[in-house]
C-alpha cells in the first residue's frame, strides 16, 4: 500500500511512476517523455555544476502598492505564496558554473503565483541581466509563467519594456543570451524577454503563446488546430 501511495501518475500517458526512477530521469516520464514541472531550485540544481549556484536579491519580494483586492487581498496572496513555496518571488537568479563556464541564471518558479511577473519579478530579472552585462557573462533565462501579474496593473506591464531594454543593452555589448521556454510560457513574458534571445530552446510539449487558446477562438471564431501553442507547433 505504501508503494502505491508514493507513486505518481503521468498526466499524459496515465502510467503509475516510481518516484525514484522518475527522479533519476530528471522528472521526465520514462514511458512517454512527458516533462513534469520543476521548482526553480530543482531545475537549477539539475543544470549547473553542484554547489556552484550563488543566489542574488533573495530578499526582493512583491508589495501590494495598489491595495488590490479580488476574492482576497493581494497582500494575502503574496504571503500565502511565500509560505506555500518557501521563496519570496516568482524568479530566482544568481551566478553559477556550467561546463566550466561562469554564467548568470534567471529561473522562474511557476509554483509562486503561476510564475506571474510583477514589479519585483521584473526588478530581479533586470538585475540579473545587468549583472551579466557588468561581468560580461552569458545569460540563461528559464521561463515558466502565465504572464504579467494582474494584481499590479500597469506596474506589471512596465516590466515588459524594462526587461526588453536591459536585454537591448546586453545584446549591444555582444553578450550571448539563451532562453529556455518551459510549460507554460505565456502572456507578457512571451511578448518580452522570453523571445528576445540569441538562442531559444523549448521543452517538448511546452505551452507557449501570448493570449490563451480560448480567447483566440472567441476573437477569431475559428477552430484552432490540434497542438496549437505547443513548442512543436511553433
Amino acid at each position: 500500500m505504501g508503494e502505491e501511495v508514493d507513486r505518481l501518475t503521468c498526466p499524459k500517458c496515465d502510467t503509475s511512476l516510481e518516484p525514484a526512477r522518475l527522479s533519476a530521469a530528471l522528472r521526465v516520464c520514462y514511458r512517454c517523455g512527458y516533462h513534469f514541472r520543476l521548482r526553480a531550485a530543482e531545475r537549477i540544481a539539475m543544470l549547473v555544476e553542484p554547489g556552484s549556484f550563488r543566489e542574488e536579491n533573495q530578499a526582493i519580494t512583491a508589495k501590494d502598492v495598489l491595495g488590490f483586492k479580488d476574492s482576497q487581498p493581494y497582500s494575502q496572496r503574496i504571503e500565502h505564496s511565500r509560505t506555500a513555496t518557501g521563496v519570496n518571488e516568482a524568479v530566482t537568479w544568481g551566478t553559477a558554473t556550467l561546463a566550466a563556464h561562469a554564467l548568470v541564471v534567471v529561473c522562474f518558479d511557476f509554483a509562486f503565483m503561476g510564475g506571474s511577473m510583477g514589479a519585483a519579478t521584473g526588478e530581479k530579472i533586470t538585475n540579473g541581466i545587468e549583472h551579466a552585462l557588468d561581468r560580461r557573462l552569458p545569460l540563461l533565462i528559464i521561463c515558466a509563467s502565465g504572464g504579467a501579474r494582474m494584481q499590479e496593473g500597469m506596474l506589471a506591464l512596465m516590466q515588459l519594456a524594462k526587461t526588453a531594454a536591459a536585454l537591448g543593452r546586453l545584446g549591444a555589448a555582444g553578450m550571448p543570451y539563451i532562453s529556455l521556454l518551459t510549460d507554460p510560457t505565456m502572456g507578457g513574458v512571451t511578448a518580452s524577454f522570453a523571445t528576445l534571445a540569441d538562442v531559444i530552446i523549448a521543452e517538448p510539449g511546452a505551452m507557449i503563446g501570448f493570449a490563451g487558446a480560448r480567447v483566440i477562438q472567441q476573437a477569431t471564431y475559428e477552430t484552432l488546430p490540434e497542438g496549437f501553442q505547443t513548442a512543436e507547433f511553433l
